[in-house]
């Protein structure tokens, strides 16, 4: 999931104009955000309690927006997530990392 998020920041540049002007880019991100809202279906309820502040349902049903809808995909919506979703969630993920780490 840090890998997608991580693949995500480098497509977009932290710049909307970017994403906007490129449907290879738009394309790279929406297939790295499938990928880690996939992903997050398949952590342990257990793993998940240690970020009871991320919400993994709204990122589940942001996976099946991604996938069912693609064709009538809100560029906005998703440059939202990227631009305000994916810092909180790349901390959690590097905190959950830490303390499985450490376990």
């Amino acid at each position: 999931m840090l890998d997608c998020i991580d693949r995500v920041f480098e497509y977009a540049g932290g710049d909307e104009e970017r994403f906007r002007g490129s449907r290879l880019v738009q394309d790279a991100i929406v297939r790295n955000l499938q990928t880690l809202a996939e992903s997050s279906q398949r952590l342990s309820d257990p793993i998940k309690a240690t970020e009871p502040g991320t919400p993994w349902r709204a990122i589940a049903g942001f996976r099946n927006i991604l996938v069912h809808d693609y064709l009538a995909l809100d560029l906005d919506a998703v440059w939202l997530v990227v631009s305000r979703e994916l810092p909180p969630l790349q901390d959690a993920l590097k905190r959950m990392c830490s303390s499985a780490a450490q376990t």
